[in-house]
């Protein structure tokens, strides 16, 4: 329990979070502002949210306890699993997105091959999404509770009304700044834990030296990218191949969450520097989680949970005050979570199965008062839905596993139609279904059936790889073999129509 100092701060933490999201809803008057922000916040607001919607408190907690399991290894899921990924969206997808005018992935996907492809990544999107939520939502009511004293019920509802406030009153803007705000006391919380972690332990070199002391267990601790076939997770042809290449490149190119966000910029130069911004400051992230845990197994290095690693440091070395600094970075990361899945599951169900619903029933688009009325709404029905839904998540102990288990079907197809969408004129929509469809069926193939033929503990990350593969070929193939589509439909979406029709370099 906290002291009284630190329910202070993590109150008027929560205060603070939930005035500034009610106040930045003043501006939102039309569907655009509620779902892309007016297309007018700048990068550094941007590159911030980013961060934090990517950066949960289960990745700070997993994170440092991959450190104390595992070493520095554990770094890689942001250093070559981010960064590169970051820029090359950045120069590669983000220009054809922001110019496109979307909300969605799903949208710029239909507008480049057709309304198939587009409903079946919606649908795959919005049940992740909406798994998320149940799920962040919970851990944030469990982590709430956890520090409050509260019951969980009485948590999850509290959560639903802070975060449930400022998302429906102020949409996208609300959620970007207050993610700016949450951001910053994360980094500062958090380098203050790092600090306090290396005095406890006698600093660097003393914790490479208790560390280096446990013996055979900890040989490879301080190795970035371990061999292909260690008996660890995370070997480098794993991290490179099926990380780097795929998984990284497709999340942060075709996750609703992360771009949604860069479609809210005032420009596309500030689209292009928030992914670069988020980037630099995703150097920061894996030395302030690691390093905690690479001190709690120099501090303890017979911890039954590696997990508690972070949560006993905590306890350990920081004082009052602090210590509720620090919970609230806890409780940031996770509010930032629930905010995100929450606005991007509305505008993926509003733009992708709504609008398309009224194109086929020959109806014009809602208006944006009228787009913003629904947003509100379902909204509001999402956050309470999976406020409801969240309690079903304690039943599964694995559920987290399973959800990123989940986003391995998927990423290695979208990959690649995303890829041929922008750099290929010639793909076509038939081959884009096709290969987005078997993809996804491949994947699931591999992983109830061929994990115990891939050389590691995480073997999804060798079967992004090898859908990415397969899709490249469908997609290839599949294109060669049918009509070309019509010039109007890759108009501006596809790099040799933008680079001749609109100026880019």
């Amino acid at each position: 329990m906290l002291q009284p100092l630190d329910l202070v701060v993590v109150l008027l933490y929560l205060g603070a979070v939930l005035v500034i999201g009610v106040l930045a809803g003043r501006r939102v008057h039309s569907g655009g502002d509620f779902f892309v922000g007016g297309r007018s916040l700048p990068f550094w607001a941007i590159g911030m949210s980013i961060v934090v919607s990517d950066i949960g408190a289960i990745d700070m907690i997993s994170g440092a306890g991959g450190a104390y399991r595992y070493g520095v290894a554990q770094a890689n899921f942001d250093w070559i699993g981010s960064m590169p990924a970051m820029v090359i969206v950045a120069f590669l997808f983000v220009p054809y997105l922001y110019r496109s005018r979307v909300y969605t992935i799903p949208e710029f996907l239909g507008r480049r091959y057709g309304v198939g492809v587009q409903l079946v990544q919606a649908a795959i999107w919005l049940g992740f999404l909406l798994a998320m939520l149940a799920l962040m939502l919970w851990m944030s009511a469990v982590f709430l509770g956890g520090v409050l004293g509260w019951n969980t019920t009485l948590a999850i509802w509290v959560t639903v009304a802070i975060v449930g406030l400022y998302t429906t009153t102020g949409g996208l803007r609300a959620v970007i700044i207050t993610d700016a705000m949450q951001m910053i006391v994360m980094f500062v919380g958090f380098t203050a834990l790092v600090v306090l972690c290396l005095a406890e332990v006698g600093g660097i070199s003393g914790l490479v030296e208790k560390v280096s002391a446990l013996g055979p267990r900890t040989d490879d601790h301080f190795a970035l990218l371990l061999p292909h076939d260690t008996d660890k997770p995370y070997p480098w042809s794993g991290i490179v191949f099926g990380l780097g290449m795929v998984l990284s490149t497709a999340y942060f190119c075709g996750n609703q969450a992360v771009i949604q966000r860069t479609m809210a910029a005032r420009s596309e130069w500030d689209a292009k520097a928030a992914m670069l911004f988020a980037a630099l400051c995703k150097l920061f992230v894996p030395v302030l989680v690691f390093l905690p845990g690479l001190a709690a197994l120099a501090a303890h290095p017979e911890l039954e949970d590696p997990d508690q690693a972070v949560p006993k440091m905590i306890v350990e070395v920081l004082p009052t005050g602090l210590t509720g600094l620090v919970f609230a970075a806890f409780f940031a990361a996770l509010m930032s979570s629930v905010d995100s899945y929450l606005n991007s599951s509305t505008t993926v169900t509003l733009t992708d199965f709504y609008g398309r619903a009224r194109a086929a029933l020959g109806k014009p688009p809602a208006s944006p008062r009228e787009e913003l009325r629904l947003g509100r709404v379902l909204t509001v029905v999402f956050i309470v839905a999976a406020g409801f839904t969240a309690p079903v998540i304690e039943r599964f102990e694995t559920i987290y596993v399973a959800l990123q288990t989940l986003l391995s079907l998927f990423q290695g197809p979208t990959l690649a139609i995303l890829l041929f969408g922008v750099l290929w004129r010639r793909a076509t929509g038939k081959a884009a279904f096709v290969a987005l469809v078997g993809g996804v069926g491949l994947a699931a193939w591999l992983t109830a059936y061929g994990e115990d033929h891939f050389p590691s503990n995480d073997p999804f990350l060798f079967i992004s790889f090898w859908s990415f593969v397969a899709s490249v070929a469908t997609v290839v193939l599949v294109s060669l073999v049918t009509p070309p589509d019509p010039p109007e439909r890759i108009r501006g979406l596809v790099v040799g129509h933008l680079t001749a029709e609109e100026g880019i370099s």
